[in-house]
């Protein structure tokens, strides 16, 4: 994905760096149409996603990583529509899209990485986790009294829930994506950053089009009473979690094409830095090859 040095600057300075303490306020939630239009833009993304769709052919064949991509965001970021854009440069084939809801009686028996454990992808493939284990520290910190329905010893009441806590789940959640990375799966996190003001047109809007009611429910306007709180926990989550073996991307969400433009962007610069390539044949598989093509032609 070819991108003027300007662009690639940018892209890069939305990662955050391994141990970087940061607040969500330094963080742009909007684009100031400085680098690219969105004419240009729609170019750009659509000969972007046609190499994305040339890394997957390769991540198949060379079959030694698989790819984990996480989304997380405040409800009404666009998390949906940048899968579905971003999808249509893959061969659905390969790419499985798990979304995750409030856990079950059963998920909740077990740790709360069992349910993402099951929807890892395999090697070749890619998995795009819509939301993810880091709900465990994002819900439950602004709503800790969820913690307590997962029956962990010594947790028995909310006053139990302290600093100490998350920072534990914390380091849980480094050595569970250290493991995946050592083992072949890359992940690349995405935070769809969005404003409140952006937030509150888009549920209007929801609630204004008949074709979007669907799409909001009484619990998001409830949820948008605690703002502030999810503000902190992203805060420190995405300081504490982002590593080299796994980073953290903020992307600006008030302008949906260009967020959809970051996330193909970054994609496809992971992906590079694979140094992906398709399997070399041996002298002996390839006069195997010439051999059948003879045969074919002399039919």
């Amino acid at each position: 994905m070819v991108l003027k040095q300007q662009l690639r600057d940018y892209m890069a300075s939305l990662q955050i760096q391994e141990d970087q303490r940061i607040s969500l306020d330094e963080f742009h939630t909007d684009y100031d149409h400085t680098m690219i239009d969105r004419k240009e833009g729609s170019k750009l993304l659509k000969h972007g996603l046609k190499q994305l769709a040339s890394m997957q052919d390769m991540l198949y064949a060379d079959n030694r990583y698989s790819v984990l991509i996480i989304l997380q965001a405040m409800d009404a970021a666009g998390k949906d529509s940048a899968i579905k854009h971003v999808m249509t440069g893959f061969n659905p084939q390969g790419v499985k899209v798990t979304s995750f809801k409030s856990p079950s009686s059963e998920e909740l028996d077990h740790d709360y990485f069992w349910r993402h454990y099951k929807a890892l992808p395999e090697r070749g493939d890619i998995g795009i986790f819509n939301r993810s284990h880091y709900e465990n520290v994002l819900v439950t910190r602004v709503h800790p009294e969820y913690i307590l329905k997962e029956n962990i010893p010594g947790i028995h009441s909310i006053a139990d829930i302290d600093r100490t806590f998350w920072e534990n789940r914390y380091q849980q959640i480094n050595r569970f994506e250290k493991n995946l990375f050592e083992n072949g799966t890359r992940i690349i996190k995405f935070f769809l950053h969005l404003s409140k003001a952006e937030q509150k047109k888009r549920f209007i809007e929801r609630i204004d089009n008949r074709k979007k009611n669907w799409k909001f429910s009484a619990a998001d306007a409830a949820e948008r009473k605690f703002w502030d709180q999810y503000q902190v926990a992203y805060s420190d989550m995405l300081g504490a979690t982002s590593k080299e073996h796994a980073p953290w991307y903020v992307l600006p969400a008030d302008d949906k094409w260009f967020t959809r433009i970051c996330l193909a962007a970054i994609i496809f610069s992971e992906f590079e830095k694979l140094a992906l390539s398709y399997p070399k044949v041996s002298k002996e598989e390839k006069e195997k090859l010439l051999k059948a093509k003879k045969e074919l032609l002399a039919e």
